[in-house]
């Protein structure tokens, strides 16, 4: 009898813990398990979306001695004839090729989904794997918007299935020992935490209408989101920056470290209120998410800001891509995703804790996978929601912005000493840059009330509809009464 199969019979037993997960504590990272090198004992891996961080995914799994990577599967059919090729060098044997994902789920021999396709097909090609039996390994953002990621949770409750989130960090062991350290208070009380995507994003092209490349099969690229005309000069990669399929660099880079903060403050929900603002500055491309933008979550006393900066800048505290956590006795900084620094309250560096690399978090979930504990799971889908969530919720606040002068927005946020600081400094960077307070337009966000239990937006029906899209059949995200 094979894995797959031996799982089923254990699905409604597994169910029942799995939606227990959230209120099960994490393990400690332990030494990695040695690798079976029976081939009776390979799990079976198929890689969805093979370009860009696909690749990571196939050298994860064609490396080690306990999986093998059976499919690959991706509508270009370019990406996939060079990703066989370099797989089969790693593991020795050519993996099958499909464009479409619901063929490979037909196979019992395919333990393991893999997934790291554009935003807006995550949920679904997860939600499938999990109804075809099958374990998930997801790409953050793990969802497209708010709604999704919640099916996700329920779906892998439902099916009992092992489903991780790429946020790595949680698997390194520098940065599990950094965390720790805060929670037990190294730096005193926190209510703040700063995550930071400073990285320099170049325009993407004029908008226009491009051809489809040939070996794209349009239908199922798009998938979940209406077919239009492809407005960008690439197709790859520059869908984060446009709406239907991606959430620009708060939910694409951004995960990761918003993620950190809600860790580092130890909140658990998407928060009570949200406020974003920003734009797409510096100059006009086929772009549609803020290349610049500061968004604020409210969680009682506690906070979190992240900022987005595409244009120049220099690094804060040393950070450019990372988050920085405040406490009443000294502060943390994290430039990685392997660990950070210790500060005393005047700045001097305490301690430093840096190590972790990707295959902790490989090694982690395929520990779970075999465990059939989710709780063992340093990155279960429920963390990977909550954080995701968050972007969501700072776009949606984003797009629903009035277009104000820099030197307005400033006066319409009031006395809070924290938000002008934030501001100030939003201010200098857009002058640094060339953009003039008086100028330059951007987008002031709605302040949203959220219901964190509910994950609502009650009083603004028009954030409340954003919460979830559209969907083009057959590729619909199923309600949770149809999971």
């Amino acid at each position: 009898m094979s894995l797959s199969r031996r799982r089923f019979l254990e699905d409604s037993m597994l169910a029942t813990a799995a939606a227990l997960l959230a209120s099960m504590p994490r393990q400690a990272p332990a030494a990695e398990a040695p690798q079976s090198k029976s081939p009776n004992e390979k799990l079976g891996v198929a890689v969805v979306g093979v370009r860009g961080r696909g690749g990571a995914h196939i050298r994860a799994f064609a490396t080690r001695d306990d999986t093998e990577v059976l499919y690959l599967c991706d509508p270009d059919t370019a990406v996939l004839e060079a990703r066989a090729r370099g797989t089969e060098k790693l593991q020795g044997r050519r993996p099958q090729l499909v464009r479409d994902l619901r063929k490979l789920l037909e196979d019992p021999r395919v333990d393991i989904v893999s997934i790291a396709t554009p935003n807006h097909w995550h949920a679904l090609a997860a939600i499938w794997a999990m109804q075809a039996g099958k374990d998930v390994y997801l790409e953050k953002p793990v969802s497209h918007n708010v709604s999704e990621g919640r099916r996700i949770v329920q779906a892998a409750a439902k099916y009992g299935r092992i489903c991780q989130t790429g946020t790595q960090c949680r698997s390194n062991p520098g940065m599990r020992q950094a965390m720790q350290l805060i929670h037990q208070g190294k730096i005193g009380t926190v209510r703040l935490a700063r995550g930071l995507c400073y990285k320099r994003r170049r325009s993407i092209g004029p908008r226009g209408t491009y051809p489809i490349p040939k070996t794209v099969d349009y239908n199922l690229w798009s998938g979940p989101a209406p077919i239009r005309p492809l407005t960008r000069p690439r197709l790859h990669y520059d869908w984060h920056w446009q709406w239907d399929y991606g959430n620009g660099d708060l939910g694409n880079q951004g995960i990761h470290q918003m993620d950190l903060c809600r860790w580092a403050l130890q909140v658990s929900d998407i928060g009570r209120g949200v406020l974003s603002y920003g734009g797409r500055l510096g100059y006009e491309d086929a772009g549609e998410t803020a290349n610049t933008q500061v968004t604020v979550h409210a969680y009682g006393a506690k906070r979190i800001v992240f900022e987005v900066r595409g244009l120049e800048t220099a690094p804060f505290r040393g950070a450019k891509v990372g988050i920085i956590v405040y406490g009443s006795e000294g502060y943390f900084v994290s430039p990685s995703y392997s660990g950070g620094t210790f500060f005393d309250p005047e700045g001097k560096p305490v301690q430093t804790l840096r190590n972790g690399s990707d295959r902790y978090h490989y090694a982690n979930f395929l520990e779970a996978v075999r465990s059939r504990k989710p709780q063992q799971l340093n990155a279960p889908i429920l963390e990977g929601h909550l954080s995701s969530a968050l972007c969501h919720l700072g776009n949606i606040s984003y797009r629903l912005g009035e277009s104000v002068v820099v030197a307005e927005a400033a006066q319409r946020l009031g006395q809070d000493q924290k938000l002008q600081e934030t501001f100030g400094r939003f201010a200098a960077h857009l002058e640094q840059n060339g953009l003039k307070p008086d100028k330059t337009r951007i987008a002031l966000g709605r302040r949203l009330q959220v219901d964190p239990a509910a994950e609502t937006i009650p009083g603004n029906q028009q954030a409340q509809a954003m919460l979830t899209r559209e969907y083009r059949k057959p590729f619909v995200v199923p309600s949770e009464a149809e999971l």
